[in-house]
């Protein structure tokens, strides 16, 4: 019988051991029936146990997938993932977009995540809240490439390895999965029976089999992929991990919280170099490192968009904020131009923001979605091209 049983007034093995109270005599017979309040807990305790013991790992459910394109070879054999031969970066300099050029629609709720491919941009990634994964064409048909199914609740978030060859997913069904992007089946699944709340790769091109995850019991855990064994976990923070964002030529690692600090991690040795907290400090759920690897952009729930820097000692950079959006609380995404010069971010409102990196000032606004604006992707390639998704189910094109 374990010792938790006995102390909790609610089971019965509590009224086993004190059967005999004091104050038995007075009440006739022993007090059998439970007050209310008694029995609301333990029915709580009771339901919280068997989640305990049954729901060890995530849910699972059966892993499907739809191939929506023609074919998923051309003429010549390529694959439909493969990027087109014409794709490169057409001018070196980003303008703000002012116009929707397309909008992809086929999630059936929110749009919690988007992520280009990475280098090429041709193909885009969407994570659902109803529990989907979509990828969709960029630059040709527009339309969508193949639905992934395997989670029983709302994807977290998502993200592709170096290649853009397979991706990582996160649920709210405490399973991590890590998909080939083209052909859609599950690679393998991961689960410590915690809600993942963000996934990483590690960028190194020798390191890709390793994943860190940040979990909603706090902890930072890290797989290698390749045994699906947890090599290291980074225990520090007082509430649930936000982001990882690999630093310092991936040697190291930033990692926020609901806890209101930022953390600063060697990769592979679970102790914190740097402790970043002060009193005024907000949750930053959002983070995004700035192209020439210098910058760390943190949004904070106090509306506004703080810059750190990455060297040593990751001070505050006092002379840049950003601000005028309206986050409220949502854990928008905020990204930069490829070449830097613009800063970029959703807000609760729908609205994506672009602010210049020199001089801090609101640039251009564009009103994106009903309801929030979740997230804001600017393409690898087509330099003034930006990608939004929002919690109206909508990814649109700018």
């Amino acid at each position: 019988m374990d010792k938790e049983e006995v102390e909790n007034p609610a089971t019965d093995a509590w009224l086993m051991k004190n059967r005999k109270s004091p104050w038995a005599g007075k009440k006739d017979g022993l007090q059998t029936e439970l007050s209310e309040e008694q029995q609301k807990y333990a029915e709580e305790h009771a339901r919280k146990k068997a989640e305990k013991a049954g729901g060890e790992k995530g849910e699972v459910v059966a892993e499907k997938t739809t191939f929506h394109g023609k074919e998923e070879r051309d003429y010549q054999g390529r694959s439909w993932i493969a990027p087109p031969k014409d794709a490169k970066a057409s001018n070196d300099h980003c303008y703000i977009p002012k116009r929707l050029v397309h909008t992809w629609s086929g999630h059936t709720k929110g749009v919690s995540a988007i992520r280009f491919f990475p280098k090429y941009g041709h193909l885009i990634l969407s994570a659902g809240m109803d529990t989907k994964v979509k990828i969709w064409d960029v630059f040709n048909s527009g339309k969508c490439m193949r639905t992934y199914m395997g989670h029983s609740k709302a994807v977290r978030d998502i993200s592709f390895c170096n290649d853009g060859t397979k991706f990582l997913t996160a649920g709210y069904d405490k399973n991590i999965k890590y998909w080939d992007t083209e052909t859609g089946q599950v690679i393998s699944t991961f689960s410590t029976g915690k809600i993942p709340y963000v996934v990483k790769l590690n960028p190194d091109d020798d390191k890709q089999s390793i994943l860190l995850a940040g979990m909603s019991d706090k902890k930072i855990v890290q797989w290698d992929m390749n045994t699906g064994q947890i090599t290291q976990e980074y225990d520090q923070h007082l509430g649930a991990v936000n982001t990882i964002t690999f630093v310092d030529n991936n040697r190291r690692f930033v990692t926020s919280s609901d806890d209101k600090s930022l953390r600063v991690w060697e990769f592979g040795i679970p102790v914190v170099i740097k402790y970043i907290s002060e009193p005024h400090m907000h949750s930053m759920p959002a983070i995004s490192l700035h192209p020439n690897s210098n910058w760390l952009a943190a949004q904070s729930l106090d509306n506004q968009i703080l810059i750190y820097s990455t060297r040593e000692r990751f001070q505050l950079n006092k002379k840049k904020r950003f601000a005028g959006h309206i986050v409220a609380g949502y854990a928008c995404q905020v990204n930069f131009s490829p070449d830097g010069r613009f800063v970029m971010s959703g807000d609760g409102e729908g609205k994506c923001w672009f602010w210049d990196w020199k001089s801090c000032k609101v640039f251009r606004t564009l009103k994106c979605h009903e309801g929030v604006c979740i997230g804001c992707e600017w393409h690898p390639l087509e330099q003034s091209k930006v990608a939004t998704c929002g919690w109206d189910g909508l990814i649109k094109y700018w």
